[in-house]
C-alpha cells in the first residue's frame, strides 16, 4: 500500500495524487495539516533520503522562519521538520522500502509499474 504525505492544496501532492488515481492505485492520504508527523517519522525518511531533500528551503515557511540564518545541524533541522510539517518537501510518498520525496514522474513511473 502506498502513503502520501503532503497537504491538498499542494500542486506538487496534487500531481502525485492524480498520477496514482489515473494509475488506480490504492493509497492512504496523510494530510500534514491534520495529521501532523513526528520526530520518530521523520528520521525514519532521513534513513531513505538526505536532509537536504526532505527539507523544504524554498517554500514560505522556511522563509518566514528566518531559518537559513540560524545555521542549523541536521538534527535541528529534524526538529523543525516535527515541528513545522510545512517545512517537509511534499509529498512524501512510502511505499514498500521506498520514500520518494517531491514529483517526479520518471521516478514513479520506474516505481509504480504495471
Amino acid at each position: 500500500m502506498v502513503t502520501l504525505y503532503g497537504i491538498k492544496n499542494c500542486d506538487s501532492v496534487k500531481k502525485a495524487l492524480k498520477f496514482l488515481n489515473e494509475r488506480s492505485i490504492p493509497y492512504n492520504f496523510v494530510d500534514f495539516k491534520i495529521s501532523p508527523v513526528d520526530i520518530n517519522k521523520i528520521n525514519a525518511w532521513l534513513t531513505h533520503v538526505d536532509i537536504s531533500v526532505l527539507l523544504n528551503t524554498k517554500g514560505t515557511t522556511y522563509r518566514t522562519l528566518n531559518l537559513k540564518s540560524l545555521d542549523l545541524n541536521d538534527n535541528d533541522k529534524a526538529q523543525w521538520m516535527s515541528k513545522e510539517n510545512l517545512l517537509i518537501k511534499r509529498p512524501v510518498i512510502e511505499y514498500n522500502s521506498n520514500i520518494i520525496v517531491g514529483f517526479d514522474l520518471s521516478k514513479y513511473e520506474g516505481i509504480f509499474h504495471p
